[in-house]
């Protein structure tokens, strides 16, 4: 059994390997040698390690050590957003040292973390453990979180209690908005514009629908509120619309692409129906035709109670009270597993999906130390 490289060296050897995930089928690449690098340093640590395909050249990494169903899961998602070239002063792929602060596409969301995860757990590698310590390591998180839909899908047994590295500034977040995008498409008919009667204009539907909309929004606003969060109701963007060629031609086709973002309790499946219904009913009473497209399926609202086990553990070993986030993570998808989870990371939001990216060098050890204390009370006593 050899040991794995020091945790520079691993930050900086995930951060050299491209994993970019893109709904963009150009722009997108595997993930599959960020997932082998993984698991090489897992395997040598004493680690068991099982590869799970999520798509084609996409895969998840769990590893484990310890054989409790009640332990620790610590988990990464191994892939970045897509990156501008320009507006880079380092290497997207060449971890760089500035200062305080290393640079480099995925320093804070959020390579990194797979490492401190690592770094932390060889201090547990010749320990008796009394429950399961595993790491995960995800695909495609940036888009389509195929690989955390494959876990869950899959029932994928993984522990009681999880914790994901997004970058929070090692602050507990507990609650999240869910998101889901649709296209609402009316179909009329075309026409010469100086006779209405010659055709049925879908733009003029489109502007019931979009008074339907308003109100829909309204009465969700009244219905569920949170305030919790900044925003403590739900949201309805109406994001993008377009229809018609020509000013002397009745609009034959209309198209509206939406955002949905639901509070924990809100159930994105019902959610669609109910859009599905009022656009359905306004269409059928102006002799239009619609279609639906989810432009995507959507990301569950994340909750986990407050009063949970690992969040109080987050709590007491952070010294800071448990909040909500503005971004999406794979939270919904772990807790449907069973598991209590806390998202909870090295490095900030604000760092994430731009260029120049960073993470503080400072937060490293602090975080080694917090998730060595969740593994110790959580595995061994």
């Amino acid at each position: 059994m050899t040991d794995s490289p020091k945790l520079l060296e691993m930050i900086e050897q995930l951060i050299s390997i491209p994993s970019v995930s893109s709904t963009q089928a150009n722009l997108d690449t595997s993930n599959q040698p960020v997932i082998d690098c993984l698991a090489n340093w897992l395997n040598d640590l004493g680690f068991q390690t099982k590869v799970i395909p999520s798509s084609k050249d996409k895969a998840n990494l769990v590893a484990w050590i310890g054989e409790g169903e009640k332990g620790l899961v610590l988990s990464g998602h191994t892939d970045t957003v897509n990156y501008d070239q320009t507006g880079w002063y380092t290497d997207p792929f060449k971890a760089q040292k500035v200062g305080e602060n290393l640079y480099g596409l995925g320093t804070a969301d959020m390579k990194s973390f797979l490492a401190i995860a690592i770094e932390a757990a060889k201090e547990f590698k010749n320990k008796k453990l009394k429950q399961r310590l595993t790491i995960v390591a995800t695909a495609d998180e940036e888009s389509t979180m195929q690989g955390a839909r494959t876990l869950a899908n899959n029932n994928q047994k993984l522990g009681r209690y999880c914790i994901i590295g997004e970058p929070t500034n090692l602050t507990p977040v507990h609650q999240h908005k869910g998101v889901f995008m649709e296209a609402i498409a009316l179909h009329g008919h075309a026409g010469h514009s100086s006779n209405p009667d010659l055709g049925n204009n879908a733009l003029d539907g489109m502007r019931a629908v979009l008074n339907d909309l308003h109100q829909f929004k309204q009465e969700l606003a009244a219905k569920y509120i949170n305030h919790d969060f900044l925003v403590p109701i739900p949201t309805l963007n109406l994001g993008h619309i377009h229809g018609g060629d020509n000013p002397n031609r009745i609009c034959a086709e209309c198209e509206l692409h939406i955002d949905l973002r639901p509070l924990p309790g809100m159930q994105i499946d019902a959610l669609r129906e109910e859009l599905h219904e009022r656009v359905t009913k306004i269409a059928d009473g102006l002799s239009l035709q619609c279609t639906f497209n989810a432009l995507f399926d959507g990301i569950p609202a994340f909750e986990t109670p407050i009063d949970s086990k690992i969040v109080q553990l987050a709590k007491q070993y952070t010294g800071k009270s448990a909040q909500t986030a503005a971004f999406a993570t794979e939270g919904p998808f772990f807790n449907s597993l069973g598991m209590e989870t806390v998202v909870l990371g090295p490095g900030s939001i604000d760092q994430a999906h731009q260029p120049n990216e960073y993470i503080a060098l400072p937060s490293l050890d602090p975080t080694i130390e917090l998730l060595q204390k969740m593994i110790h009370s959580v595995c061994l006593e």
